[in-house]
Order: C-alpha cells, then structure tokens, then sequence
C-alpha cells in the first residue's frame, strides 16, 4: 500500500499498472495536443465522451491531469506530474500505436 513517504517511482510504477488504455490513449492526447476542450479530447484520444468523463476524472484524482472552466468548455490538460508521469512511461504510448 502507498503512503506518503512512497518514492514518486514507486507511485508511478503502481499509477501505470491501474490505468485503463483508455486513461494512456487520454495521456498521449493531452501530451501531444496540449490542453484542449473535452470534445476535441475524445476525437483525438479516440475514447467516447462517456468514457472520457469517467477517465478524466481518475487522471485529476491521481493528480496527472487538470480540468479548467472557460466559458462553456472544460479544458483538459496535463499537470507537471502528469508530464513527468508521461516521460517516465512513454515506451507506453507506442504500445497504442
């Protein structure tokens, strides 16, 4: 069980195991595109809307995404964990390909 003490590696190692792929296909939009508004999030993550509320709001719990208001829009974007989160697993992304 993780703790507050747990190394950020070790949290990492056990993030990356729980993730559906279409947590990681999310991950590699926002990674790739940069912030963008939930409808352009599921075009480019190839996930249905439905899915995507469920999945985003797993990523901000884990404190890898980050979900603002503008206007109408939520706007989606990764947080500097969730960035450091990407490098560390990015041989990730090419298993999506």
């Amino acid at each position: 069980m993780l703790n507050l003490a747990t190394p950020l590696s070790e949290y990492f190692s056990y993030v990356n195991h729980r993730l559906p792929e279409e947590a990681w296909r999310v991950l590699r939009a926002l990674g790739d595109g940069g912030r963008m508004n939930k409808e352009e999030l599921s075009l480019m993550a190839r996930v249905k809307r439905a899915v995507l509320d469920h999945v985003v709001m797993q990523l901000y719990a884990l404190g890898l995404v980050d979900v603002t208001a503008e206007g109408k829009s939520k706007i989606c974007s990764l947080t500097k964990l969730g960035e450091e989160f990407c490098a560390s697993y990015r041989f990730k992304w090419e298993e999506l390909v």
